[in-house]
C-alpha cells in the first residue's frame, strides 16, 4: 500500500495547516481561522487538482522543507520564494511532480510574508468543527508543524492543471485598506477620524495571524470609560489604549472590549497577510469623518 504522508524535515518559523476555515462558530468563541491569503491558497490547490477546500501548508517568512513518502504533485504560491527538489531548482507558482522520498524545500520569502504549499490530495489531518485549520488563538486543529512530524495526505482525485505560467499579485509596497464605519466610530474625535483617513501608518513587527498591528499617530477618543465586551468580526479595526489601530485577521478573538472604529473590506485582507513589517498602511474611510454624537456608556453595578 502507498504511504500517503509527508515527513517534516524543517518546520520553519511558523508553518500551519490551513483550509477555508470554520465559519459559523463565533457564538461558541471559535474564530473562523483558515488561510490568511485565501486567494493564494485557492490558486495552489487549483494548480495541483485539489478542490478549493483542501488543506494546504501556510509558511511564514522562511518556508519549510518536507519529504513526501509517495510521489505527489505540489505547487507553491503566495509570497515569492525559491523552491528546490533534492537541491535542484523547481518552479514557483506552477505544478511540480515530486518523487517519493525527495526533499521539497520551500525557501525564504523574497518578498511578502506567507507562502502556501499545496500537495495533491491535500493535507488530511483530522478535521475539528468541519475544518483542518490550525487556530493559534483557541488551539483548535493540528499544532504548528515541528521537525519530525508526519502528516497524512488524502487521495489525489483530479489531474493537476496544465499551465506554463500563472499570474499572481505581488506583495504590497503600500497596503491600502478600505474601511466602513465600525460600531464605535462615535467614540473617537473628528480629529482622530481625520488622522485615520489622512495619515500614514506602518505594519508593526508584532503582527501575527490574530491581528495586523500598526505603528503611527494615535487616535484620540471622545468617550472615556470602559466598553463592555461585544462581538468582533473579521477585519474589525480595534483601537487599544495606546491609540494605534489593530486589524483583526483570521485567528482574531470573537469578543473584545476596545472600541472598533471601522471594518476592513474582506477583499483587502489577503494583501494584509503579505504585508511585511514596515510596509506603509493607508486607511481609506467610506463614511463621513464627523461621527454622530456619542451614545452614553453602559455601566454595570450600582
Amino acid at each position: 500500500m502507498t504511504d500517503r504522508a509527508l515527513a517534516v524535515v524543517r518546520s520553519g518559523a511558523l508553518t500551519t495547516v490551513q483550509d477555508e476555515g470554520r465559519p459559523g462558530h463565533a457564538h461558541l468563541g471559535v474564530p473562523r481561522s483558515g488561510a490568511l491569503d485565501r486567494p493564494a491558497a485557492a490558486l495552489v490547490n487549483r494548480l495541483v487538482g485539489n478542490p478549493p477546500e483542501a488543506a494546504v501548508l501556510e509558511t511564514t517568512l522562511n518556508g519549510c522543507a518536507v519529504r513526501p513518502r509517495c510521489a505527489v504533485t505540489v505547487a507553491v504560491g503566495g509570497a515569492p520564494c525559491p523552491v528546490t527538489v533534492d537541491g535542484r531548482p523547481a518552479p514557483w507558482g506552477m505544478p511540480v511532480r515530486v518523487p517519493a522520498g525527495a526533499l521539497l524545500d520551500v525557501g525564504t520569502a523574497v518578498s511578502g510574508v506567507r507562502a502556501y504549499l499545496a500537495l495533491s490530495g491535500g493535507v488530511a489531518v483530522e478535521p475539528v468543527l468541519g475544518s483542518r485549520s490550525t487556530d493559534l488563538l483557541s488551539g483548535l486543529g493540528p499544532p504548528p508543524l515541528v521537525d519530525g512530524a508526519v502528516l497524512p495526505l488524502g487521495d489525489a482525485a483530479f489531474a493537476h492543471a496544465r499551465v506554463d505560467v500563472v499570474p499572481q499579485p505581488g506583495p504590497p509596497s503600500e497596503l491600502v485598506l478600505r474601511l466602513t464605519a465600525g460600531p464605535r466610530a462615535d467614540w473617537f474625535t473628528p480629529e482622530a477620524l481625520r488622522t485615520l483617513a489622512t495619515r500614514a501608518y506602518r505594519v508593526s513587527s508584532a503582527s501575527n495571524r490574530i491581528g495586523l498591528r500598526t505603528e503611527g499617530p494615535p487616535l484620540d477618543r471622545a468617550v472615556g470609560g470602559e466598553l463592555p465586551s461585544e462581538g468582533m468580526v473579521l477585519g474589525a479595526v480595534q483601537v487599544p489604549p495606546d491609540g494605534r489601530p489593530v486589524v483583526f485577521l483570521a485567528d482574531h478573538p470573537t469578543t473584545g472590549g476596545y472600541p472598533v472604529v471601522g471594518v476592513v473590506r474582506g477583499a483587502d485582507l489577503a494583501r494584509a497577510a503579505q504585508a511585511v513589517p514596515g510596509t506603509r498602511v493607508r486607511f481609506v474611510v467610506t463614511w463621513a469623518l464627523t461621527p454622530p454624537p456619542a451614545a452614553p456608556v453602559p455601566r454595570s453595578g450600582p
